[in-house]
């Protein structure tokens, strides 16, 4: 077969991108580095969906996502919902966030402090209010991707592992590509590469502003007390938890990490993590922290923490660095990628304000609901 679009990375994106596009009747290769899909970014999340942010692109790309997961079933979604605790400071700022959700039609509610803490407690020092969203939650991202292979095999899409791209060039029309396995060539080039685009772009001799940062997932022992736990994030701190089972998960984004492929677990930040926590949840003193339950991974982030999609290049597209929040706008995403292969340019959103042109022009974005 020789293949109408080359797709890079069988991760969730990838993996979406594949499928939509083998959808309208296009031949599609995707080749992945790793001997298995969602190595990445994707097996490493943690796995929440969420409408509530602040920049109408984002929003959107996750609505409209989220209601794509509600009928995989191997997405194997649960609406537990986000609960945002909002600190005086920013009461402004998650005031035009909250308008621009409404506007757009989607389910966010405000609470007051005393109905946020019916899901759960904490302290209400510095607080104004909350804000909680009913559709948000959390879905299985390995079952996800692997529901988009199936399918885009399903529809004559070949997958093969073991195939990290090592060059590509632009020639006679095509894209020209070498891995270790072979040499394959296709008029459009996909690249869902996640953390290493950056890396990747440097092979093909561009500069695409989108370098790893480790974040990490504490997980705790079961908890002597029964809890479901919506994933509630102090916008004061940055600290969030939720409810996993039994356990409790934990996190918070170090802004001191520097760029690049750090591995391991980094148990110095647990401290300023936990430190954080119990400021707000009082509740988390004394709980035991399960070691092997605790995971690492990668944000790919851009200069703005908001991805890059859609063309850069002939022939050449980008749907990467979306600086957490991948998985939960994977589904759309591979969408809008299909339509610009298909039709010259997305057409179900206007991807213009994610084009990777926004770096080279100055504009970069202030998304507010980054964790």
């Amino acid at each position: 077969m020789r293949p109408d679009v080359l797709v890079v990375g069988a991760g969730i994106v990838g993996a979406a991108s594949a499928f939509r596009l083998a959808e309208t009747g296009l031949k599609v290769l995707v080749l992945e580095k790793e001997a298995a899909f969602a190595q990445g970014s994707t097996g490493r999340s943690a796995a929440g969906v969420r409408v509530q942010f602040s920049e109408p692109l984002n929003v959107l790309l996750s609505y409209h996502s989220i209601l794509e997961y509600q009928n995989i079933p191997e997405a194997a979604y649960r609406p537990i919902g986000y609960l945002f605790l909002v600190p005086e400071a920013l009461r402004e700022a998650q005031d035009e966030a909250l308008a621009t959700q409404r506007a757009l039609g989607v389910p966010v509610e405000k609470l007051s402090l005393g109905e946020a803490r019916s899901l759960i407690p904490f302290r209400e020092e510095v607080l104004a209010y909350a804000t909680y969203g009913p559709m948000d939650g959390v879905i299985d991202p390995h079952g996800v991707t692997a529901y988009y292979l199936r399918e885009a095999r399903r529809l004559g899409a070949e997958v093969r592992f073991s195939e990290a791209l090592r060059s590509a060039r632009r020639e006679g029309g095509v894209w020209r590509v070498e891995t270790p396995g072979g040499r394959y060539e296709a008029p459009f080039l996909l690249l869902c590469t996640g953390a290493w685009t950056g890396e990747v772009g440097e092979r093909l001799g561009l500069e695409i502003p989108i370098y790893p940062v480790r974040r990490m997932v504490y997980a705790t022992a079961p908890t002597p007390f029964p809890h479901a736990f919506p994933l509630t994030i102090d916008l004061a701190t940055g600290f969030y938890l939720r409810s996993e089972g039994p356990r409790v998960l934990l996190g918070r984004s170090n802004p001191q990490e520097p760029p690049g492929f750090s591995e391991g677990m980094d148990w110095g930040w647990l401290g300023p993590t936990l430190e954080a926590g119990l400021s707000r949840f009082p509740f988390l003193e004394g709980l035991a922290l399960d070691r092997r339950a605790s995971w690492w991974g990668y944000y790919e982030m851009t200069p703005d923490a908001n991805p890059i999609l859609g063309f850069v290049e002939e022939g050449l597209l980008v749907a990467a660095g979306f600086s957490g929040h991948g998985v939960q706008q994977a589904a759309m995403v591979g969408r809008l990628m299909a339509e610009e292969v298909v039709h010259g340019e997305a057409r179900s959103l206007d991807i213009t304000p994610f084009r990777l042109d926004r770096f080279r022009q100055g504009r970069f974005l202030k998304e507010k609901g980054i964790v």
